[in-house]
């Protein structure tokens, strides 16, 4: 992938690839701290998806997805002491992407099946992933 080429807005915000390509895992899993699975609500099954969560493409079913690992919505992506936040970006109403936010505030997203980078939140926006439609977080475990 050329990261530049396709997510142009992280050379101005800047970013470090913090480890290398796999297809093990998506961005929806890593946000959710899974590295062993690929989650998406395809309706045929093939991957990972909550049993509890309808396969669909929506921003009120990949809530409900994260929710069961126990992220509930938040205001706000700003760092907060004890609490583990993430991102779910959306094109047109439909989830794309998901970041988290780490203890220093920065924010990890795996790129499809590329590379997992750091960067600021808004590094990642654009016509690929999108905007952010909302936050979630949890107690930090």
């Amino acid at each position: 992938m050329d990261i530049a080429r396709q997510l142009p807005r992280l050379l101005e915000h800047g970013f470090t690839e913090t480890s290398p390509a796999t297809t093990k895992y998506n961005c929806i899993a890593w946000a959710a701290g899974v590295t062993d699975d690929w989650w998406w609500p395809d309706p045929m099954g093939q991957y990972y998806w909550p049993d509890s969560v309808p396969r669909v493409e929506s921003l009120d079913a990949f809530e409900a997805a994260f929710a069961t690992v126990g992220y509930l919505r938040t205001e706000h992506g700003e760092l907060e002491i004890g609490m583990e936040k993430i991102a779910i970006f959306v094109v047109q109403g439909r989830p794309k992407h998901a970041a988290r936010q780490l203890a220093d505030g920065k924010w990890t997203s795996k790129l499809g099946r590329w590379v997992d980078i750091t960067h600021e939140i808004n590094g990642i926006e654009g016509t690929i992933y999108g905007s952010i439609a909302c936050f979630l977080k949890r107690p930090i475990k």
